[in-house]
């Protein structure tokens, strides 16, 4: 049964889920920074997921990344899946502009965390709305 990370549901805020992955949004709001994670139990390397699921992973983080490219009018696009701090597999997909707080240097620990506000949340949210596929599920339409 999949099981999301105790720090990941910390540091982020619920989006919604495409077929394979669970959208998270890191709470800082520095940078509009995503994080994918497939809703698959135990897998911390993408190898371990089936082929199918292999493929799933990278078109929806190809979606994703061309979603926020256009909405957020990024320079840049940064894609990663690392693990070293929580294990269970996710990707990252992160919004750069020339102007960002850490830019051109990776984002991670360069700024104390700014949370984003719940108007600032739903803004991003509606954003998004009308620019995911179909087969997009938000939270709030799970209920």
């Amino acid at each position: 049964m999949f099981v999301l990370d105790s720090r990941l549901q910390q540091d982020t805020l619920p989006i919604g889920d495409f077929p394979l992955c669970r959208l998270l949004l890191s709470n800082d709001s520095h940078y509009p920074w995503f994080i994918l994670v497939p809703r698959r139990a135990d897998i911390t390397e993408v190898f371990q997921l089936s082929a199918a699921d292999q493929l799933q992973l990278w078109q929806e983080t190809s979606v994703l990344a061309k979603v926020l490219k256009e909405l957020f009018d990024a320079d840049k696009i940064n894609i990663a899946a690392l693990g070293n701090v929580v294990s269970q597999l996710h990707m990252h997909v992160i919004v750069r502009n020339r102007d960002d707080a850490a830019w051109p240097a990776p984002v991670w620990g360069k700024h104390a965390a700014v949370a984003y506000t719940d108007e600032q949340f739903s803004a991003i949210c509606w954003q998004l709305r009308p620019v995911l596929t179909n087969d997009f599920r938000f939270e709030e339409e799970q209920s």
